[in-house]
C-alpha cells in the first residue's frame, strides 16, 4: 500500500476529519464485525456481561459551569458587593466629619459586577436548558466523579459475549451512573444476537426496579445483584423495610409488633405508581416499639409499594439460588477485562473528538479495534486470510467448519498444558479435578 501511494502519508487531520466526519459508518462497521463472528459462530448470545467506564472527553474542566457553583459564587459577589455600599457609606458619613479621609477606592467594583454579570448569565442558561452543569467546549460531556478524582468524560457501556469474550453492544452516555443502562444494552444485546432466550447479568451499580421491569417485558432475564439499602437503617438500631412482611391476599403490611398497615392511597414518584401504606397515629403513639421504628418527630408509621413490587420480589428470590450467583461470579471474567485491554493495551484512555454524536461514532471504531484484535489473537493470520477470501466469494461455510476445528484444537492444546503443569507442579499427587 505504501508503494501504491508512492509513500504518501495521511496528515494528522486527514485522519481526524475522517474519524469526526464518519460516525454513521464507524457505527455500522462495528455492527457487521459482530454479525461476522456470529455467523462463524463465534458469538451464541446465551450468556451476556454488561459493564461501564468513563473515558475522558475532549473537554476542559476549566470551562464547565456548574449551578451549585454558580449559586455559591453569586452569593459571595452580593455579599461583597453588600459589604462594599455599607463601607462607602460608613465613609461618606465620616468624611462630612473629617474632610481629610481619604475615599474608599473603587477600583474592584467593575470586576465584581462583570463577574456578576457574567454568572447571571450563566445561570439562566442552565435553567434555560434544564440541566445542572453545561461544558462550553463539549456541551454532551459530564462531570463523572471516582474514587480518586473528578474528571470530564462520557460513560462508555459495553455488551460481552461469554464464549470468546467479543463485544457485541456498546453505547455512550452522558449519565454519571449505571442504574438506567441496563435494558437499553440488554436490547442492543438481544436483537444484535437474535437469541431469543439470552441471559444479561450486571454488578450492583445496575441495579433498578425500572429497567428490571423494562428487561422483562422485552423477555430478557438478567442477573443482577440486589443494592444493600437498609444497612443505614440497622446502623442506627432501626427497624429494616425488610422486618415489615407483606401479605399479598389482604393487602396489608405486618409491622415487627403485629399490627397491619392498610393501604390508603397512592402516589406518583418518578413516572412509577407506589401504593401507599400507614397505621393509624394512636396505635403508633401507644406502641412500646416506637423507637426502634420511627423518627422523633414523625407521628406514624407509612410505607409505599410500588405497582411492580412482586416481580422485584420475584428478581430478589431468584438472586438467592445457587444458579445466580454462579453467572454473578462469572460477570466479572467475562466483561471488565476488556476495558483494561483497551485502555492499557491498545492506548484509548480518552476520546479526540466532541459532541455525543461524534464521540460514539469514534467508540464504535475503538470496540471495533478490540474485536479485530480479538479475532487475529484468536484464529491467527493465515486463518483470517482464509476468511477474506472466502467473505468475497460469499461461500462462508467453508471456513466456518475449520476455525470451529482450530479453536478446539487450541482448547485442548490449552487443557493439556494445564494438566501437565498441575501435575508437575503437585508431583503428581492430584489433577486437575476442578476444572470440570
Amino acid at each position: 500500500m505504501i508503494w501504491l501511494c508512492a509513500g504518501l502519508t495521511p496528515s494528522y487531520k486527514t485522519i481526524a476529519d475522517f474519524r469526526k466526519e464518519n460516525s454513521n459508518p464507524l457505527k455500522k462497521i462495528f455492527r457487521e464485525f459482530v454479525l461476522l463472528c456470529k455467523e462463524l459462530a463465534l458469538i451464541t448470545g446465551e450468556l451476556v456481561g454488561v459493564d461501564g467506564a468513563f473515558l475522558r472527553a475532549n473537554a476542559s474542566k476549566n470551562q464547565l459551569v456548574m449551578k451549585k457553583s454558580v449559586e455559591k459564587d453569586l452569593k459571595k459577589i452580593d455579599e461583597k458587593v453588600e459589604a462594599y455600599l455599607e463601607n462607602m457609606e460608613f465613609t461618606d458619613k465620616e468624611e462630612k466629619k473629617d474632610r481629610a479621609l481619604k475615599p474608599l477606592p473603587t477600583n474592584n467594583l467593575p470586576k465584581i459586577v462583570k463577574r456578576k454579570e457574567q454568572l447571571d448569565k450563566d445561570l439562566a442558561l442552565l435553567e434555560e436548558m434544564g440541566v445542572t452543569q453545561y461544558n462550553r467546549t463539549d456541551p454532551d460531556a459530564k462531570l463523572m466523579s471516582k474514587p480518586a478524582h473528578n474528571l470530564m468524560a462520557y460513560n462508555v457501556q459495553i455488551a460481552v459475549d461469554n464464549k470468546y469474550k467479543f463485544i457485541v453492544a456498546t453505547d455512550v452516555s452522558s449519565e454519571g451512573g449505571d442504574s438506567k443502562q441496563l435494558h437499553n444494552m440488554a436490547l442492543k444485546s438481544k436483537e444484535i444476537t437474535e437469541n431469543q432466550k439470552i441471559i444479561v447479568t450486571a454488578d450492583k451499580g445496575y441495579d433498578s426496579a425500572k429497567e428490571i421491569k423494562k428487561c422483562t417485558d422485552d423477555n430478557i432475564e438478567v442477573i443482577v445483584p440486589i443494592k444493600d439499602n437498609l444497612q443505614t437503617q440497622k446502623t442506627k438500631g432501626k427497624f429494616s423495610r425488610e422486618e415489615f412482611t407483606y401479605n399479598d391476599s389482604t393487602d396489608t403490611y405486618l409491622c415487627p409488633d403485629n399490627q397491619s398497615l392498610v393501604m390508603t392511597g397512592t402516589s406518583d414518584k418518578k413516572e412509577m405508581l407506589f401504593y401507599r401504606y400507614k397505621l393509624k397515629k394512636d396505635i403508633c403513639t401507644k406502641c412500646p416499639l416506637k423507637d426502634k421504628c420511627l423518627p422523633e418527630k414523625t407521628p406514624y408509621k407509612e410505607l409505599f409499594r410500588w405497582e411492580h413490587s412482586s416481580l422485584i420480589d420475584e428478581h430478589k428470590n431468584k438472586m438467592e439460588t445457587i444458579r445466580a450467583k454462579k453467572i454473578i461470579k462469572q460477570r466479572s471474567a467475562i466483561v471488565e477485562h476488556p476495558f483494561g485491554t483497551i485502555k492499557q493495551t491498545l492506548g484509548w484512555t480518552h476520546f479526540l473528538v466532541r459532541g455525543k454524536e461524534k464521540v460514539s461514532g469514534e467508540n464504535a471504531l475503538i470496540m471495533f479495534t478490540y474485536n479485530f484484535r480479538r479475532l487475529l489473537n484468536l484464529i491467527g493470520i493465515s486463518l483470517f486470510r482464509k476468511l477474506l477470501i472466502v467473505i468475497k466469494e460469499g461461500n462462508i461455510e467453508d471456513i466456518k467448519a475449520e476455525i470451529e476445528a482450530y479453536m478446539a484444537l487450541i482448547f485442548y492444546m490449552w487443557l493439556h498444558f494445564i494438566i501437565v503443569f498441575d501435575f508437575e507442579k503437585t508431583k503428581g499427587k492430584k489433577l486437575l479435578f476442578r476444572l470440570f
